[in-house]
């Protein structure tokens, strides 16, 4: 057993994974791969966002194929071991344990890493040194090219590998490496896996595909599976309705006071989607919000997320109106390609939708992108009110701290003040052609009371559905229920308000967890088309 070869880290790894209270069984993945053993199409690079699971994923390939340890006490009860006639999978003891493994994490660096020469020889020598070891009567050196190694032990003994790869992209960051390095690491990786007779599995994964950087032939042995485009391994990473399902009642079970609702998983977690359009969870955000009996951002902690600026950048002015537009919870038509342009340069719409899709920051249904939850458009929100160069939108955005202080105080003068000055920027958006316009620039508006109430827009309540519903994230503070009216007037706005009894909505299961014992303000909005004036009014219900 070795630091690369038939390790067993991947084991130890899963094990601990498989004994966590909100283990989610995804071994279902080893039924796809295991009739690829041995096969011409025995490469796959599947790529996540940052968080999905990929990790534990390669960690469980690893465990399961892998010849180090016997994984039977992991992987008896899993799905992988059942057959449909609900006796065992043949296929399950055949290939349980029976691989020689090379696991290569390629976002582990050695100490004190200045150069891709340090970093790739980390790899070539620590397999070399792995094979030294268990072949000792196979004669080659650690100077010897790792696949020229591999290439004398099948030779001389008849021996096949199993190749897991984890975060293959991770080189493309590294502030030492080159460009001409990154072409370097394409061809190590073609020359150690691409026709070579002793690969019986490539698994690899990544955040990026494998044409983002490579568009010539290197590694075109490799199917590629994201998540916006293809079905196969789809319901494999993030975590299903049902799943979920299963996780919050042993929440439920194992915690003394539960703070978390299954509706705050979903409104904070969910929002990501199967090219079937099955929901997905991101999957480390809602363990992390169970374990900690606390909603946060973590999926977004985990990376520098202040990089959704990295990817409108170049393009402010065209992606502006449609942020105001997803903000507001509407998605916006874009064409996603896999992101495989080659240059790190994102110009146009479809390339930055499609780069953000494939880093999680957006999610694709049905040819429109939206951003997925709350968890995401927090980030989104410090977005608009901390970038100047997003023109309007910052202008506006700062003005939504005024908007809701003079709505809570029944200043109804200041909000109509607002929502002419918002009339009157540069963007086209605001013609009010319809609700949905009005309705993308009141929450622009309403962007500060994010901080303090949990914003919904189309919610059930009552007897039909409201423009708005504020929930307070304190028991005392004012609950807003906001309708929208264009060529009308705000006393029908009201009327409707309590006609559809959306006042209900606070007594409903929302109501169940939590009492509000602050007032709830009916807020009616009117828009003329002919007079470009906007009316306010405030009712206490």
């Amino acid at each position: 057993m070795g630091a690369f070869l038939n390790s067993r880290g991947p084991y130890e790894r899963y094990k601990a994974m498989v004994s966590d209270i909100y283990f989610v069984d995804k071994s279902a993945l080893l039924t796809e791969l295991i009739p690829a053993l041995g096969k011409p199409n025995k490469y796959f690079c599947i790529t996540r966002p940052r968080r999905f699971g990929k990790s534990v994923m390669a960690d469980m390939v690893g465990a399961f194929l892998g010849k180090p340890t016997d994984g039977s006490s992991l992987f008896d009860g899993l799905s992988v071991a059942k057959g449909r006639d609900g006796k065992e999978n043949p296929d399950y003891r055949r290939h349980l344990n029976q691989y020689n493994l090379i696991y290569i994490d390629f976002s582990v660096e050695p100490k004190d890493c200045q150069s891709y020469g340090q970093y790739i020889d980390r790899i070539q020598d620590g397999i070399n040194i792995d094979l030294i070891a268990q072949y000792p009567d196979v004669p080659f050196d650690a100077d010897t090219a790792v696949w020229d190694a591999l290439n004398l032990v099948f030779q001389k003994k008849g021996e096949k590998f199993v190749f897991v790869i984890d975060e293959w992209d991770a080189v493309f960051h590294l502030p030492y490496v080159s460009g001409e390095e990154q072409k370097a690491y394409l061809r190590f990786l073609r020359s150690l896996l691409k026709g070579q007779v002793y690969v019986e599995l490539v698994y690899m994964t990544g955040v990026l595909p494998i044409a983002k950087y490579s568009s010539g032939s290197e590694l075109n042995m490799f199917v590629e599976y994201d998540m916006a485009t293809r079905k196969k391994f789809s319901e494999s990473f993030g975590f299903l309705e049902c799943e979920v399902d299963r996780l919050f009642e042993i929440y439920q079970s194992s915690v003394i006071s539960p703070e978390i609702t299954r509706e705050d998983l979903r409104s904070w977690y969910d929002g990501y989607y199967t090219v079937k359009g099955t929901r997905l969870y991101n999957p480390r955000s809602v363990i992390c919000a169970l374990l900690d009996d606390e909603l946060a951002c973590y999926w977004t902690s985990s990376g520098p997320y202040d990089e959704i600026f990295y990817y409108i950048r170049n393009n402010v002015e065209a992606v502006r109106d449609d942020l105001v537009l997803m903000i507001s919870g509407e998605g916006v038509k874009a064409k996603i390609e896999s992101y495989a342009a080659s240059s790190m340069e994102l110009n146009t719409k479809d390339e930055i939708y499609s780069a953000m899709v494939v880093y999680g920051l957006l999610t694709y249904k049905e040819g429109r992108v939206y951003i997925p939850n709350r968890e995401l458009m927090k980030q989104y929100e410090k977005l608009l009110i901390s970038r100047d160069s997003l023109g309007y939108v910052y202008r506006l955005a700062k003005e939504s701290e005024k908007m809701l202080e003079a709505t809570l105080k029944g200043n109804t003068k200041t909000m109509a003040q607002i929502l002419k000055y918002v009339h009157d920027t540069e963007s086209p958006i605001f013609s009010y052609n319809s609700e949905i316009e009005l309705s993308a620039v009141v929450n622009l508006v309403y962007l500060a009371a994010r901080n303090e109430y949990r914003v919904e827009r189309e919610d059930k309540a009552g007897e039909g559905y409201v423009d708005f519903i504020f929930y307070p994230e304190r028991k005392g503070a004012d609950a807003l229920i906001l309708e929208l009216k264009i060529d009308s007037t705000p006393d029908e706005a009201i009327a409707q308000i309590k006609e559809k009894k959306y006042a209900l909505r606070f007594q409903g299961k929302l109501g169940e967890k939590q009492k509000y014992t602050g007032r709830i303000l009916a807020v009616g909005i009117s828009y003329s088309k002919k007079t470009k004036e906007h009316v306010c009014k405030i009712e206490e219900l």
